[in-house]
């Protein structure tokens, strides 16, 4: 599993022009699950990025979690998070999981993102989506459930 987490000041997601999440200061995190992903990888996911230290304390300095600071999230699938673009030039997705495994896996995730307590809005699955996203710093930060040896 993977999750691209941006640091933001405000984000929202919209399908057809209605706007289906919106959060204030926090994060946008973008997931993608891989056809090996399971409990383990969400586990790693989750806690990872609640309590992954990229907001400033009082001295300007990378001290406080999502936790700590009581940040909205948003989280959102995002398949392409798994291209393969080392051959040719458009890319493959043959390590992505399958939507309905992926769609299992993802409303999991969001579950595991509720139980932090944080407030959690989303998307919808498998629809195309655009994300208004006001990047705060710009923070960005790749996680990958791989790095663990999961």
């Amino acid at each position: 599993m993977r999750a691209l987490v941006q640091r933001v000041t405000e984000a929202y997601v919209s399908v057809d022009g209605e706007v289906l999440g919106q959060i204030g200061p926090g994060l946008v995190v973008l997931v993608g699950i891989a056809r090996s992903d399971g409990d383990a990888h969400i586990e790693y996911i989750v806690s990872k990025t609640v309590n992954l230290r990229i907001f400033e304390d009082d001295e300007g300095r990378f001290n406080l979690s999502a936790l700590d600071v009581g940040a909205d999230l948003l989280v959102i699938s995002q398949f392409t998070l798994y291209a393969d673009t080392r051959r040719g030039r458009r890319p493959g997705f043959t390590e992505a999981a399958p939507p309905d495994a992926a769609s299992a896996l993802f409303e999991k995730t969001l579950a595991r993102f509720r139980e932090s307590g944080l407030r959690v809005e989303t998307g919808r699955f498998q629809t195309h989506m655009h994300v208004e996203i006001h990047n705060d710093g710009p923070v960005t930060i790749m996680l990958d459930s791989a790095d663990r040896g999961l």
